[in-house]
């Protein structure tokens, strides 16, 4: 087999790389170790950027979005036992989409059936040469070579294509926190017209949504913390602990999904090497809390399809970067300033932040222009 572009992992970033390059008229082949109905339905992200909205619908995988997703202009902060509102479209003219990254992928992966080009799920040993771009593989059984002018490393933070990248050619930045996320889909019409990040002595609470009739929501708790210690009742008696506000109600329903996500921060760079060109987490991870991880990926594929098109390709990992690494302070310092860390003094900090925050316009701006992601950088 022979194409221009291999790529490896049918995520968001490598469907979203493939459907750029086909309308660009470039090859490509898209490799997948999972299963389609594994991608079309592991729960991720459900914030997408102004910009990444916009690129979709270039893209012509817009339509269900445009249908189903959901608009919203601003973003809640609780804390002290009152919810002040960030405007975000009246701070920056921009907004953000709530559509589920399963959706996304689900209409990515469609797309790309019905043009008809190579997407293969199931692939097993799969084995990347950054000198030759070659990409060796096993699908069906059968052995398989796939050659390539360039890869596209697009299969997360565990895929085979960084590792294949030889010691002492990557830099590497890492921080683990003592906290995750455990998160549920509930079968229950949202308690708020926008998302609500909610600050409390027990612990950060993040009330958000994937439709006018599912709620996802997220609570704080320890990083190796064991789902089975958390039954339906006790999930939602902490919800109500740590978003109880006078006057509002937050409504209960049936838990469709639930589980435990850790948290990390992590970049490595430069993101090519040789014929191998690093995208999303394959490269980089940011705790979830700043809603960009799945914006992040998007803007690596944009970048990179760009220099495919252009033959800009020397200059992608430093574009890349410069965006990376401001997503990736916005998420530390979102995350810094919302969790429960342990000590008194960080609470007392992170209240005099959140005052700032949502009582200064130009921090509020700040704030904003991160969040619904920078035009330029």
């Amino acid at each position: 087999m022979r194409t221009q572009v291999g790529i490896v992992g049918a995520g968001p970033a490598g469907l979203t790389l493939a459907r750029l390059l086909e309308v660009a008229g470039i090859e490509t082949v898209v490799l997948e170790n999972r299963t389609r109905e594994y991608c079309e339905h592991r729960i991720r992200a459900g914030v997408l950027e102004q910009g990444t909205a916009e690129l979709l619908r270039e893209a012509g995988v817009g339509e269900r979005m445009d249908r189903e997703g959901i608009v919203h202009g601003g973003i809640h902060f609780q804390f002290a036992g009152e919810r002040h509102h960030v405007p975000l479209h009246d701070l920056t003219g921009r907004n953000i989409v709530i559509y589920g990254q399963t959706e996304v992928v689900k209409d990515l992966i469609a797309a790309r059936l019905e043009s008809g080009l190579p997407l293969l799920f199931e692939v097993d040993d799969v084995r990347v040469d950054p000198e030759s771009a070659r990409i060796e593989f096993t699908h069906e059984g059968v052995a398989q070579k796939l050659e390539c002018d360039v890869i596209a490393g697009c299969d997360g933070f565990h895929g085979v294509c960084r590792p294949s990248i030889p010691d002492g050619v990557l830099q590497t930045f890492e921080r683990e926190y003592p906290f995750g996320w455990l998160g549920i889909l509930a079968e229950v019409a949202p308690s708020m017209d926008e998302l609500v990040y909610a600050h409390n002595a027990r612990g950060f609470a993040l009330l958000s949504l994937r439709s006018p009739e599912l709620s996802r929501y997220y609570v704080q708790v320890r990083h190796d913390e064991d789902i089975a210690e958390w039954p339906d009742e006790r999930i939602w008696e902490e919800l109500q602990a740590r978003t109880a506000l006078e006057g509002w109600t937050l409504h209960e329903g049936p838990i469709l999904e639930k589980g435990v996500t850790g948290m990390r921060s992590f970049v490595a760079q430069p993101m090519q090497y040789k014929k191998l060109y690093l995208a999303g987490d394959a490269a980089h991870i940011v705790p979830p809390t700043g809603a960009k991880g799945l914006n992040l990926a998007i803007s690596d594929v944009r970048i990179l399809a760009e220099a495919l098109i252009d033959g800009g390709l020397d200059g992608y990992s430093a574009a890349c970067l410069r965006r990376v690494w401001r997503a990736e302070h916005f998420s530390f310092w979102m995350t810094s300033m919302l969790h429960k860390l342990g000590d008194p003094f960080d609470e007392q900090l992170q209240l005099s932040q959140l005052r700032y925050v949502t009582s200064s316009q130009a921090a509020a701006t700040s704030l904003a222009e991160n969040y619904v992601g920078l035009t330029t950088l």
